[in-house]
């Protein structure tokens, strides 16, 4: 039932056309920045090759468009994730998933599994982009996986949070705009330092963005994921009397 779910709500997804714009927008910024550091990169080979310790094309290309890639689901996710439960009460059809017989965890892990696979292909089609790398230089291909691991995992956070504003709002808009703004709040607390900087997901992104794996940071996503699905699963249980 979490699979059909899931489908149901990623076909809803593309059925959108505002999804299919916002798609498209998001290619052509990944596109031209990536063409544009390609670019820049090519223009400096004559001064890298004088060094002995040169950045490679993927730490020079694909680290930077992976963390571009990273602003903007922060952004983005929001508008998707607004969708899946605000919408549907907005469009009155959310009654009728409420009253049938699936479980708010079964409802919840759905619809997180739907908007996970849309996130998903954004990120694939953005590793393609570094991927290319590899036919006209030798790309790393560790620190690539490592990338498409830490955007993977920053999107299924920013998938939960936004699944639970999406649930405890009325408005898809108010869906929306509190989860960037909770986003936005957690991703400056990179700024800050001590325990603060540890609660940020971007941090914990930029250390797989840089090629550093570490358990710490895969835990706080499973954490952080964790936290805020147990909070939708709570929330519709108490307003479906504890189904």
């Amino acid at each position: 039932m979490i699979r059909t779910l899931a489908r149901k709500d990623l076909h809803t997804l593309f059925s959108a056309p505002s999804t299919w714009m916002m798609l498209a927008l998001l290619q052509f910024i990944l596109g031209w920045f990536f063409l544009a550091r390609l670019d820049d990169y090519l223009q400096i080979q004559t001064q890298l090759a004088q060094m002995d310790d040169a950045p490679g094309a993927t730490i020079s290309i694909a680290a930077p468009l992976a963390n571009l890639l990273a602003l903007l689901l922060l952004m983005l996710t929001p508008l998707f994730s607004m969708r899946l439960i605000a919408e549907e009460r907005r469009n009155q059809t959310w009654l009728l998933l409420a009253t049938s017989p699936l479980s708010s965890t079964q409802i919840v892990l759905g619809k997180f599994a739907g908007l996970l696979a849309l996130l998903s292909l954004v990120i694939l089609a953005a590793v393609a982009m570094m991927a290319l790398l590899a036919l006209g230089t030798q790309a790393d291909t560790g620190l690539i996986l490592c990338n498409l691991l830490g955007l993977w995992l920053l999107a299924a956070a920013y998938a939960a949070l936004g699944l639970y504003f999406s649930a405890i709002s009325r408005q898809p808009v108010v869906a929306a705009f509190t989860a960037l703004a909770v986003s936005v709040a957690l991703w400056m607390l990179d700024m800050a330092g001590g325990l603060l900087r540890a609660l940020s997901p971007n941090m914990h992104f930029m250390n797989l963005n840089s090629g550093l794996f570490s358990s710490a940071d895969i835990v706080y996503f499973v954490l952080f994921c964790t936290f805020f699905l147990m909070l939708t699963i709570h929330h519709l249980q108490r307003e479906r009397g504890g189904h």
